[in-house]
Parts: structure tokens; C-alpha cells; sequence
């Protein structure tokens, strides 16, 4: 008896699936891509709102901020891993329609338009708080009745809103400082060809054909 045998490398395959149907109907995905696709970025004052007659066409700034909210909300710290998750990612697949952009065209980005992206992260996550996003739960009820109890650390009023704001803001600031950091980290990281990577392994696996 054999082992289990998963699919040839070399096999070339007809996948009938569009991006639609690889995603979930109730994945937040979704949520973030009708929520930047309902804004005015040029309102945002969002460089190239509207493209250029002329060079080389550039990444939609949507498409970047589908990106960038989607690396906040999944603790993505920089842009080299956004990249690296964009050539990986069902979701980001959807998201970004299979698009690759650079991580030096997602840390310009970032650079070129940090006063707006922060104002679409403050208005997106209170749209998360909105529709219950952060702690949603599924519950079954079989018609029975129960007498709600609502704990005291879940009252908000206008004070406790207020300091929830200000935590926020924190974050965002803080995550868009972490993410410009690990940029300037990596700027003096060195990255393998593929050539050198091929190498490595023969160097690495030749005592064990000796």
C-alpha cells in the first residue's frame, strides 16, 4: 500500500473557480472592499485620484488601501510582507484582483498619503464597531425566552466613546510608525536571487549525497 499523493507539479490544470467563488459570503473581506470602493479618494486628497495621459499607468490608490486595511487588520508590518501576501493569498486575490504590486510602490504609497490613510482607518474601523465586526458571533435560538443582562463594562456613554476614540487613534499612529520602521529595517536586508537560492540548496544537500 501506497501513500497519499497529492497533485503533479507538472500537471497542466483548467481551474473553472472565479475569485467570487473562492471567498466566503459572510468573509469581512468583503466588507473592506465595499467600504473603499464607496469612497471619494479624491476628496481624501489621495495622490492620483485621477490618472495621468500620459507614462506608465499607476496601481488604483484603492487598491492600494484595500491593501493597507487589510494589513492592519491581520497585523501585517510592512511592506515587503504585504507584498509577499498578495503572491499567496485567497483573500488578497479578491481583494486586489491578483495584483502584485511592489513593496517599494506600497511603502511610497503609505509615505505619499499617511494624513488619508489614517483618516480611512479611523473611518473604517467605526464602521467594524458599527456592524459588530470585532466580536461577532453566531447564536442558535430555539424560542425560548431570557431576561437580558447587559454588563456595566459594556455601557458606553459619551466619555467612554471618547477615551475608545483616543485608543484608536493610538493604534493607528502606532501600526503606521511600526510599518515605516520595518521598511527602513529592510531597506539593508539582502534577498537571494533565485540562481543564489538554487546554490544554497546543492550546497546544503551535497554532504548528504556523499
Amino acid at each position: 500500500m501506497g501513500y497519499i499523493c497529492g497533485e503533479d507539479r507538472n500537471q497542466i490544470q483548467f481551474y473553472t473557480n472565479t475569485l467570487e467563488e473562492l471567498l466566503d459570503e459572510d468573509n469581512p473581506v468583503r466588507v473592506i472592499d465595499a467600504f473603499v470602493e464607496s469612497l471619494n479618494i479624491a476628496e481624501l486628497g489621495i495622490q492620483r485620484a485621477e490618472p495621468a495621459n500620459t507614462g506608465r499607468p499607476p496601481y488604483h490608490p484603492k487598491d492600494l488601501l484595500k491593501l493597507y486595511i487589510y494589513g492592519y487588520f491581520n497585523r501585517i508590518r510592512s511592506s515587503r510582507r504585504l507584498m509577499t501576501e498578495c503572491r499567496r493569498n485567497i483573500e488578497l486575490f479578491y481583494l486586489v484582483n491578483r495584483l502584485v504590486p511592489d513593496f517599494r510602490t506600497i511603502a511610497d504609497f503609505r509615505k505619499n498619503n499617511a494624513k488619508a490613510i489614517k483618516l480611512v482607518f479611523r473611518a473604517f474601523v467605526k464602521v467594524c464597531m458599527d456592524l459588530n465586526l470585532y466580536e461577532r458571533e453566531l447564536i442558535a435560538i430555539d424560542g425560548s425566552k431570557f431576561r437580558a443582562v447587559n454588563g456595566r463594562k459594556k455601557i458606553y456613554n459619551k466619555e467612554i466613546l471618547k477615551k475608545k476614540l483616543v485608543r484608536i487613534e493610538e493604534h493607528i499612529t502606532s501600526y503606521l510608525n511600526e510599518l515605516d520602521q520595518a521598511d527602513q529595517n529592510e531597506r539593508g536586508t539582502s534577498h537571494y536571487s533565485s540562481e543564489e537560492i538554487k546554490q544554497k540548496l546543492a550546497e546544503l544537500f551535497y554532504p548528504l549525497s556523499r
